[in-house]
């Protein structure tokens, strides 16, 4: 099955099979790309192509990093989506319930679930196989360790409840990322986290 296509010379050559990409000259970085992926990764990247030719995995330490206005538009944008669920589902509710109590009560009871579900749905999806928020995604970043690598689903929670010690030094925690190359924030500090950008981007 004809899937792999190779860049050589700076020109994809391709498709290739497997078996006859074990047979053409391929090099650890060689820029390779198959179905279902996003944009060409080097040879090293792709396990099979690791056991055919006995590449080792080479990890690439991140280069660029997100600025501090990127991330925040990033937050935004995943804030909006949260509370554009959170009015449907409390209009949906608020429709069902008659007593004027209990319709102010769901309508107050964003102020605590949507900060919640912030939290959550960022734990989950940054230590994903996405490694982004859908803010995130849409603006071309990734949460990553130190070595550019995912991080697992207890460094994202640690990572997003200590954005709660940022908030409680009344923002200072995240200005904090304004001096330093990688732009550090301390809840990344701690959780020993990086936002960084697409190599191509």
């Amino acid at each position: 099955m004809d899937d792999y296509v190779i860049v050589v010379n700076g020109k994809p050559e391709g498709p290739y099979s497997l078996k006859e990409l074990h047979e053409l000259n391929i090099l650890p970085d060689t820029f390779i790309r198959k179905p279902g992926m996003d944009d060409y990764k080097e040879a090293h990247e792709l396990p099979e192509l690791r056991e055919i030719f006995g590449f080792t995995k080479q990890i690439a330490l991140p280069q660029y990093f997100a600025s501090l206005d990127v991330r925040l538009l990033a937050v935004i944008i995943d804030y909006l989506i949260v509370f554009g669920v959170y009015c449907l589902l409390a209009l949906l509710a608020v429709s069902f319930i008659d007593e004027q109590f209990l319709r102010v009560a769901v309508s107050l009871s964003g102020l605590i679930l949507i900060p919640i579900s912030k939290l959550i749905l960022s734990s989950f999806m940054e230590s994903s196989t996405r490694q982004a928020t859908y803010g995130k995604s849409l603006l071309g970043l990734k949460v990553s360790d130190v070595q550019g690598l995912r991080i697992s689903r207890g460094k994202a929670i640690l990572r997003n409840l200590s954005k709660l010690i940022c908030i409680g030094t009344l923002g200072i925690g995240y200005l904090i990322g304004f001096f330093g190359k990688k732009q550090q924030c301390l809840h990344d500090k701690i959780a020993g986290t990086l936002v960084i950008k697409d190599r191509l981007l």
